[in-house]
């Protein structure tokens, strides 16, 4: 982790909770002692936006999990960046792999979503990530780049972009990428951006990393100097969300 790079803890609520939960969860965290240099971002369900947005202290963001690649129009069940912003919302979470592999998004529909989504001027968090079989077969650095290149012909400010790196064996599954394995790919991603986009973005850009992250694993994933904070999922339903977004000591 650089000293140029403030750590970003994302928490990704997914398809989960209701009011009196995530309000119970909100009250937690308004009232949680939060490390004061880390960007904290909570990512609601659309239905909830301005709920969270609402009761969460101010100096929390909020994410949208996902939005579309126009301003309105007939594409019923979508929502717009223009409509998160609306309800106060400064983030979307783009890319993460349940999109991509549970509903089939294609790297150019995502390509498409940052670059409106950044022109309208949210913060974008967007992941990356290999399968297992991608993974075993050795091909990791092939699939996560070629997913990054094409976020990166869609990125014109890189200031409003943290990049995600999730392994999509290691989401839900309670596998996690070892501390080494997670460096090895951010300090990849980060020469891949130093030769592709920009020195001065490889070195400023935020690269966290997402699967499995826990209280118990947090603080020797947070030590790796190219991981710069998490995304994290059924964890950051828990208490131990707060462990986690202290982890960077």
């Amino acid at each position: 982790m650089s000293p140029t790079r403030t750590f970003f803890v994302g928490g990704n609520w997914k398809m989960n909770g209701d009011k009196k939960s995530l309000g119970e969860l909100i009250d937690i965290l308004n009232a949680a002692k939060l490390h004061a240099d880390t960007d904290v971002v909570c990512g609601a369900p659309t239905i909830y936006l301005d709920f969270t947005r609402q009761k969460l202290d101010a100096k929390i963001g909020v994410a949208a999990q996902n939005c579309y690649k126009v301003a309105k129009g007939a594409f019923t069940g979508e929502t717009s960046p223009a409509m998160i912003k609306d309800c106060g919302v400064n983030w979307v979470i783009l890319g993460h792999s349940e999109r991509r592999h549970v509903f089939g998004e294609s790297d150019e529909l995502i390509g498409q979503k940052v670059a409106h989504s950044l022109a309208e001027g949210l913060g974008v968090i967007a992941c990356i990530g290999e399968k297992l079989d991608e993974r075993e077969g050795g091909i990791t650095d092939k699939v996560v780049f070629a997913q990054t290149k094409v976020i990166a012909d869609n990125v014109k400010d890189w200031s409003k972009v943290v990049l995600a790196y999730e392994p999509v064996w290691a989401i839900g599954t309670g596998k996690t990428a070892t501390p080494q394995q997670a460096q090895e790919v951010h300090e990849k991603l980060r020469q891949w951006l130093k030769t592709n986009v920009s020195e001065a973005v490889a070195k400023s850009v935020r690269i966290i990393y997402g699967g499995s992250v826990t209280g118990a694993t947090c603080k020797e994933l947070a030590s790796q100097p190219d991981v710069d904070g998490f995304l994290v999922g059924g964890a950051s339903l828990k208490p131990e969300f707060i462990d986690i977004i202290n982890a960077k000591q």
